[in-house]
């Protein structure tokens, strides 16, 4: 007898332990879905047949795979934002690819160990482009329009009483016209399962902030939203761990949940690192939770110390310093992946972006992937998160306008929610170039997205991209926001400075310069609004928009006033759809030019511009054009000089054309080093720079290329992961033999892949390219172009083969771990 009580002791203490162990369980539904275009009766029903459905892994995008068609998603439109009275056709301004129509997708799912009526169970959809119906076992569980926001379910009361063989159906539709660039199309972000007792912390449901930051000891305030408690005594045992898993700070606290009220608990944090870009230190707040002295919910929330202040006359300060914005908008889009969100690919923009020297991005104009932005709390970028394009008035006939009155609390409330404990987020903006800002009573629903931002986060300033700089000075619209917020309009900031009761500017965006990598337009001179027949811009960056400028003047701005907050220059990348100037009915224009990295994650010439000035911690010299004109012999083609150092000689061919220190006599001599007079003839062409001391510190030399000879093969990483996710980018460089680039080669190079990943994708950054991404095959274009590998689930080695005719095959090998 004791033999037996023993025994069910022991088993009550495993199936205790187990319990303890599982009292929150979330996964990824992310293999095994069926997906089909087009809309069908019943496909929300348990026993509708999709066996002849087509089988994809979630995220997923089903507009990338093209064809691109200047048919597709044709718009006659006036852009006002762009100055523009009379409406034409527009081409290319969605990307060219077949986005719009409906889609469904459907799956089963199990809930293991599920225990009805003692669990909830949660869907959540970080995006679905766009006006989702999730239905789960033929019931509509709930229907969100906004395809960028993240939102969640309690489909607990939908499941089958045993959790098993559970049907999910989404049916998601994409307008004609609903959109000014390429949203891309379907389940792009991942679905998520959360399983919990009854009494459970909800989605977001913690609070994290830091009242009081010093180098000695920080304060941390957690709130925590408890559901289901029915008023009973609930204690939270909470941990805030450092980065090496030592606990710091802990309370335990038991009280009594009263009408909602979040469980509130404080601490101290002694000797506290600091986030910031050059330190992205962070925190875990562990929670566990307890309904008498059972555990039934543990919660992390990691979270960042910092103190972010905006001082009128002064600008931003970050944990005491003041920091000016050295920041870049971007889309959403992964280039030739599309929309569907993958970790690597967004690490591998961010760590371009930082060696640049870029420490801020403004996600433009929507709400972001969650994954950016816990990219951003770890390698170190201050963001600016916007949620909207569109107000009550519209942009596009099928916009967000739709919904704004119904939606938007909604939409900002999830976002607010969504992101307002990550330590990268410093900043909210309510909207971008809405046309809402110069009606009337625009600035009462400024007001409106603004207060809901305080209600729910007092903590971070709140700013708007205002174009219309005229009506937003005259109609108080500016002067309530936290933050004045410019899009373009360079020559008016001192106006404003001046008017408005904030005394201060933030370049929410700026430049739009437009260039082509390694396209470069004579004579060289700055213009507005440049059109060649080849439907490429000049990669000397003296090119512009009409309603925007070349990058020297934000920077100027940004130093020499105190009081301008720095900037967020369009576009860090480019991206699909908006071929400014290229979008009146120029196909087969498809991608934008304003990226200072182009499509295929290649720098154009501006990135060394802005790194230059950036990246405080490298030095950059960086020359342009390339070297090889043939029947430009004689003529006069301008070289450049992208550097930190203060001066530089250049040489061609041995003959010196002077010694050019920058200097002030006009903006752009004061970032450049130009010479203007150089006359071509084939050769070689080198810059030495000097120190501040006159010292030679450092020389580069470009030479004219010969013929065609074999390819370089360079992997941004050798070393991957058997997630089934990883990537690495590989740069296909057709060289002459003595390995200089060959500038001019277009050559088609084809593919193959074999080992332990397979091939996923390639671009070669020329926006008027319609050879399809997934496809083993793309033309180098300036001599270059990018492929894209992905990892399987297994370990070995992944072989990558470039071929082309007239060109020696290249192989590159690559080490999944």
């Amino acid at each position: 007898m004791i033999k037996y009580f023993a025994t069910i002791c022991l088993i009550f203490s495993i199936c205790t332990n187990i319990h303890s162990q599982t009292v929150r369980n979330e996964f990824l539904l992310e293999k095994g879905w069926k997906f089909s275009k087009g809309d069908f009766q019943d496909a929300n029903q348990i026993n509708f047949n999709d066996n002849n459905w087509e089988t994809v892994a979630v995220p997923h995008d089903w507009a990338i795979y093209g064809p691109f068609d200047r048919k597709h998603d044709l718009q006659e439109v006036a852009v006002t934002q762009n100055n523009e009275k009379v409406a034409s056709v527009k081409t290319g301004r969605t990307g060219g690819l077949p986005y719009v129509g409906i889609g469904w997708y459907r799956r089963s799912f199990d809930v293991d160990n599920y225990r009805k009526g003692d669990n909830r169970v949660t869907l959540i959809f970080d995006g679905a482009m766009s006006e989702a119906r999730v239905y789960v076992n033929g019931k509509e569980a709930i229907f969100w329009p906004f395809g960028y926001n993240t939102f969640n379910c309690d489909v607990t009361d939908l499941l089958n009483s045993d959790g098993k063989n559970n049907i999910v159906a989404v049916r998601l539709e994409n307008k004609p016209q609903s959109s000014r660039w390429y949203p891309g199309a379907g389940l792009y972000r991942n679905v998520h399962v959360v399983v919990t007792n009854n009494v459970h912390v909800p989605v977001k449901g913690t609070y994290i902030t830091t009242p009081f930051v010093s180098k000695e000891y920080a304060s941390v305030k957690l709130k925590t939203e408890i559901l289901n408690s029915d008023n009973q005594d609930i204690r939270i045992l909470t941990e805030i761990k450092d980065a090496s898993g030592k606990v710091v700070s802990t309370k335990d606290n038991t009280l009594k949940i009263n009408h909602g009220k979040p469980f509130e608990q404080n601490f101290i944090v002694d000797n506290p690192q600091l986030w910031s870009p050059e330190n992205p230190y962070l925190y875990h707040a562990v929670s566990k939770v307890y309904v008498k002295d059972q555990q039934v919910d543990e919660y992390s929330t990691r979270f960042g110390i910092r103190d972010i202040k905006v001082i009128a006359d002064k600008g931003f300060f970050l944990n005491g310093e003041r920091r000016k914005f050295q920041g870049v908008c971007n889309h959403h889009d992964l280039g030739p992946l599309g929309a569907a969100i993958n970790v690597a690919a967004l690490r591998r923009q961010l760590t371009m972006l930082k060696d640049m020297g870029c420490d801020a991005i403004r996600t433009a104009h929507n709400m972001p992937a969650p994954e950016l932005v816990e990219l951003c709390d770890e390698m170190g970028f201050m963001m600016m998160v916007e949620p909207f394009d569109e107000w009550d008035i519209a942009k596009c006939l099928n916009g967000y306008h739709r919904f704004f009155n119904e939606w938007a609390e909604k939409d900002m409330v999830n976002m607010l929610r969504n992101f307002r404990n990550n330590a990268s987020v410093v900043m909210w903006s309510i909207g971008n170039e809405v046309p809402t800002q110069c009606s009337p009573k625009g600035y009462q629903v400024a007001s409106f997205l603004q207060d809901i931002c305080h209600r729910e986060d007092p903590t971070r300033p709140v700013t708007c991209g205002m174009d219309q700089v005229t009506c937003v000075l005259n109609n108080g619209f500016a002067a309530m926001l936290d933050v004045p917020g410019f899009n373009y309009r360079a020559h008016r900031y001192e106006e404003a400075y001046e008017k408005l009761p904030q005394n201060i500017v933030l370049g929410a965006e700026t430049s739009s310069t437009v260039s082509s990598r390694g396209v470069y337009k004579f004579p060289v001179e700055k213009r507005a609004d440049a059109l060649y027949d080849d439907h490429q811009s000049s990669s000397y960056d003296l090119e512009y928009c009409s309603w925007s400028n070349v990058p020297d003047d934000d920077l100027a701005l940004a130093d020499d006033h105190e009081w301008t907050m720095g900037q967020f220059v369009w576009t860090g990348f480019d991206y699909l759809g908006e071929p400014s100037p290229y979008d009146t009915d120029a196909w087969p224009n498809h991608s934008s030019l304003f990226g200072i990295i182009d499509l295929a994650s290649i720098p154009k010439d501006r990135y060394y511009l802005y790194r230059s000035i950036w990246n405080k911690n490298e030095n950059t010299l960086h020359i342009l054009p390339h070297w090889n004109w043939k029947g430009r012999e004689g003529q006069v083609t301008p070289v450049f000089a992208y550097t930190n150092y203060p001066s530089a000689e250049l040489f061609v061919n041995g003959k010196s054309y002077g010694k050019q220190s920058k200097n002030n006599s006009t903006v752009q001599n004061r970032y450049r080093l130009m010479w203007m007079d150089v006359v071509y003839e084939p050769g070689e062409v080198k810059v030495v720079a000097y120190d501040a001391n006159g010292k030679v510190a450092e020389e580069k030399t470009v030479r004219t290329a010969g013929a065609p000879h074999h390819m370089e093969l360079i992997a941004d990483r050798t070393q991957l992961s058997a997630d089934g996710k990883d990537l690495a980018y590989i740069t296909v460089r057709v060289v002459d033999k003595d390995g200089n680039l060959c500038p001019d080669a277009s050559t088609m190079v084809n593919f193959s892949v074999k080992g332990a990943g397979k091939y996923r994708a390639a671009a070669n950054g020329d926006p008027t390219s319609l050879d399809l991404f997934h496809l083993p095959q793309m033309p180098a274009f300036s001599g270059q172009l990018t492929a894209i590998v992905q990892t399987g689930e297994s370990a070995g080695t992944i072989t990558f083969e470039a071929k082309a005719k007239g060109l020696k095959t290249s192989t590159i090998t690559l080490d999944v771990k």
